[in-house]
């Protein structure tokens, strides 16, 4: 239940007030977990496309003068996330947003600040602090004199061409050196190019060939990023364009504030997003509100014919929103609706209305009655078999986005307004749905999920459980996992929460790693039934050299799509069979328990783990003998092929 601050009489009681006043009282770290609710109350209705609320950063401020120690030894299950920052010129002015971003989604910030100017150094040494402080996130903020400063006086566009060339093949090999010899993920940005630097070149022509020499340096930044798993960059050009001038030339001058304080509060927005992925809390459902969200009028009232998402001005812009929903929904995001209408109507637009861009099959549930939208969305996580703080919801009633805000506080809410001009905007401002990388499972998602209708059905027609699952046909392949799936394990990681052991997230660069170690065996779980292809929907990390012998089971995850299907039950069989042929003495494992996985926290005492031990935050340890008696079985009704082993399976295709 959320803690309220007392106030006097008369005093505003908004959430930058309410948390100015817990931490006056002295309560603000006990009453830690309230921060993500109050710092989205502060987010709410402001300028989609601006930069972040002045609130927010007012907020940072303040939150930045917590102990991280402190807020963990009250909250021991916070997520906490260490940010070393790095750069070229003075950025005291991103403490405050970065902060306050970072809050925001969940995450408590470590910050870890370097000298001024000392981002060579700090990436060059790996026996520098940055390396020592084995940040999840290294910041490495650059601005345009690390070109200007290094050319001649006076300089021609040739000079910049060379400085810029040279300075891209130095950042690129320190790159290449943290991703080598660091732990986390490497941010870089693009460099701005100021209106007062081109126009030292007094023609045209090079001021052109400049322009053409700086966009060749930016676009091999960007190249980084596909060149490296664990390196991102932020491309500032789209921010300069939203949050206004990239610096005060008075600040810069004086200060060596060479960013400033509106760009760099941008630039933590999109930091917050990145580290959000990176802890798996990126969102998978997109739900939606009807009138006048998806159509310009109210269905019950106005009827079909005087509803518009094309034809008329205003019409034309819930056309455009439609499509960004189209747009997000074709790259694996589910879509849902919640709308209080009557069901038969709206499947009648959807299905047939001239103006519609989005169509039923669009979307994995369509929840139209008059029920409360709290209720609805809780509906179709359970649908879905997911987690309600896997959802976004979208609403132009301030009434239903406060509802929900309030009783649901995991599902992020989208507050549209009367203008739908800005429903884009304000949909894609926070980055919700964002991933390091799509996969060909990202795109088969919403056909996969469409399927699951039919599974239902077959399960409510069913007399019991067993006869369902024997009319459903399971088969689940277990084997090494190939090379063009390793993005797709990675992705599990990051985003299972619900089936995840010991909840550990690995980037691409370390599911390789694993890969590549001869000590290690990364599966792949793989499922299939009457109704479909599953595809990738889980894995197996097992290390097989661990001191004391016997093999270690590092993590199991598997997709909440395909739970209670006997496939988790399937695989720590063929698993435990396969280390008890090995000549393994035992097989070990490891739970530790979250606000999300305790579901599963009887999974390997049902296979035929013993508990061995306990540790801190509830975490369990478990051996398995590999006694012949105790040896698990594969369920009836599974198909199971498994080949347990570093080499790929037969006939496997890479």
């Amino acid at each position: 239940m959320a803690t309220v601050a007392s106030t006097t009489v008369g005093e505003r009681t908004g959430p930058l007030d309410r948390l100015r006043a817990l931490h006056r009282e002295g309560r603000l770290v006990p009453a830690y977990p309230e921060v993500p609710g109050l710092l989205a109350e502060l987010t709410a209705g402001g300028d989609p496309a601006g930069p972040p609320a002045p609130d927010l950063v007012r907020a940072g401020q303040l939150l930045a003068r917590l102990d991280a120690d402190e807020v963990l030894a009250a909250h021991p299950t916070a997520d906490a996330v260490t940010v070393a920052v790095t750069g070229h010129s003075t950025l005291s002015g991103l403490t405050a947003p970065l902060t306050a971003e970072l809050s925001r989604h969940g995450l408590l910030p470590r910050l870890r600040s370097g000298d001024f100017g000392s981002w060579f150094r700090d990436l060059q040494d790996t026996g520098s602090e940055l390396y020592a402080a084995r940040a999840d996130v290294v910041l490495c903020v650059l601005d345009a004199q690390v070109v200007f400063d290094e050319l001649p006086h006076p300089w021609l566009v040739e000079d910049v061409e060379r400085v810029a060339a040279a300075k891209l093949a130095l950042i690129g090999s320190l790159a290449e050196r943290y991703v080598t010899e660091g732990s986390g993920t490497l941010v870089l940005n693009t460099l701005p190019l100021l209106r007062g630097q081109a126009r030292r070149l007094v023609d045209a022509r090079s001021r052109a060939r400049l322009g053409v020499a700086w966009r060749e340096l930016n676009a091999g930044l960007l190249r980084l990023a596909a060149a490296h798993d664990r390196v991102h960059v932020v491309d500032l050009d789209p921010l300069v364009a939203s949050s206004g001038p990239v610096q005060d030339p008075r600040l810069a001058a004086y200060a060596k504030v060479l960013l400033g304080d509106e760009l760099l509060a941008g630039y933590a927005r999109e930091v917050g997003h990145l580290a959000r992925g990176l802890r798996g809390r990126t969102k998978k459902v997109l739900v939606v509100d009807l009138d006048n969200t998806l159509w310009d009028g109210i269905l019950g009232d106005d009827g079909p014919e005087g509803i518009a998402a094309a034809t008329t001005y205003r019409g034309e812009a819930f056309g455009r929103f439609q499509k960004a929903v189209g747009q997000i929904g074709a790259q694996g995001v589910l879509l849902a609706v919640c709308s209080k209408n009557d069901r038969e109507p709206v499947l009648n637009v959807l299905r047939g209305h001239p103006d519609m861009v989005l169509r039923e099959t669009d979307f994995v549930r369509v929840n139209a009655n008059w029920e409360p939208k709290d209720g609805n969305l809780l509906d179709i996580a359970q649908r879905l078999n997911l987690g309600v703080d896997s959802l976004v919801f979208a609403d132009d009633s301030p009434f239903e986005c406060g509802l929900v805000a309030s009783s649901l506080p995991g599902v992020a809410v989208v507050r549209l307004d009367e203008e739908p001009a800005l429903h884009v905007e304000r949909l894609l401002a926070d980055g919700w749905f964002d991933v390091p990388e799509l996969t060909a499972e990202d795109r088969a998602r919403a056909a996969q999920y469409r399927t699951d209708a039919a599974r239902q059905d077959l399960q409510e027609s069913a007399g019991s459980m067993e006869e369902y699952l024997a009319g459903l046909g399971v088969e689940v392949e277990l084997s090494p996992v190939r090379e063009h799936e390793i993005a797709r394990v990675s992705q599990v990681t990051l985003r299972t929460n619900q089936f995840n052991l010991t909840t550990e997230r690995l980037q691409q660069a370390d599911v390789r790693a694993r890969l590549d170690s001869p000590g290690h065996l990364v599966l792949a779980i793989r499922s299939r039934d009457r109704f479909g292809d599953n595809g990738l929907v889980g894995a197996v990390f097992i290390d097989t050299a661990r001191d004391g012998g016997g093999w270690h089971i590092d993590n199991m995850l598997l997709s909440c799509r395909v739970f209670a299907r006997g496939i988790e039950q399937s695989c720590l069989a063929a698993v435990v069979r396969a280390a008890r042929a090995a000549g393994a003495g035992a097989v070990y494992a490891r739970f530790r328990p979250t606000a999300k996985n305790h579901k599963v926290g009887g999974l390997y005492p049902g296979v035929g783990f013993v508990e061995s031990a306990r540790g801190d935050a509830g975490s369990v340890d478990f051996r398995h003998d590999l006694a012949e008696e105790a040896l698990p079985s594969v369920p009836d009704h599974v198909r199971l092929t498994a080949h347990v082993s570093r080499a790929p399976a037969p006939g496997a295709q890479g």
